[in-house]
């Protein structure tokens, strides 16, 4: 018989876990092998000002909103972090993130080192970063062209970025190396499991202690 695990009653609060990496590195696949295998996760649904498509869902995919509303959010501090990628704005809303901590529920986000930055400005206590690389740029580029998603001269611009983005390394907590998929994601694994331990993410722990001391063992 399983004993139960005391532990994982105590009270928490949740946790900001963000993958960054080059393209191509594996930082995708990570986020949606965590998603897939680990309840406590839910993936961060991000606002845009990106037209719908026809198969997606507003909630769900994403939160679609105006230019104006997208602007009056920014100004009212609703916003975590928020960018601009290819014309249209994407960002991190505020109260979804914060209730999610209160409650005990980790929140994860695929995002760059900009986003990343952002929200250690404005939820630095609650964030475990995590950048991945690639073991080597030869690899990253053999991967790119695995993927058959881009042209030549697209693979170069990633490239290129990709330089900038790993620069950026030593701004997270956590470094995995992604030579091996499956050894990379038991490393991030790991790190969640010891995150979720840390005393000061467990309010809930002086009054367990508080019992364990005034536990009567006659």
């Amino acid at each position: 018989m399983v004993a139960k695990d005391a532990g994982s009653r105590i009270r928490r609060r949740g946790l900001m876990l963000v993958l960054s990496s080059p393209s191509g590195a594996g930082k995708s696949t990570i986020a949606r092998n965590l998603i897939e295998t680990d309840p406590g996760f839910e993936l961060s649904v991000s606002v845009t000002t990106r037209p719908r498509r026809g198969s997606e869902i507003d909630g769900i995919h994403y939160h679609f909103r105006t230019q104006r509303e997208f602007d009056i959010m920014r100004d009212n501090d609703e916003l975590l972090e928020w960018a601009e990628v290819h014309g249209n704005f994407y960002a991190t809303p505020r109260e979804a993130a914060e209730k999610a901590m209160a409650e005990g529920r980790d929140m994860l986000f695929d995002i760059d080192w900009q986003g990343a930055k952002q929200l250690k400005e404005k939820m630095r206590g609650d964030i475990v970063s995590i950048f991945i690389l690639p073991p080597s740029m030869k690899e990253l580029k053999a991967r790119l062209k695995r993927r058959a998603e881009d042209q030549e001269a697209a693979i170069e611009t990633r490239l290129k970025n990709a330089r900038t983005e790993i620069e950026h390394w030593t701004e997270y907590d956590f470094v995995v190396v992604n030579d091996d998929l499956d050894r990379a994601f038991s490393q991030v694994k790991a790190i969640v499991v010891a995150e979720r331990l840390r005393r000061d993410r467990r309010p809930g722990l002086f009054d367990f202690v508080s019992g364990l001391l005034d536990e009567n063992l006659e």
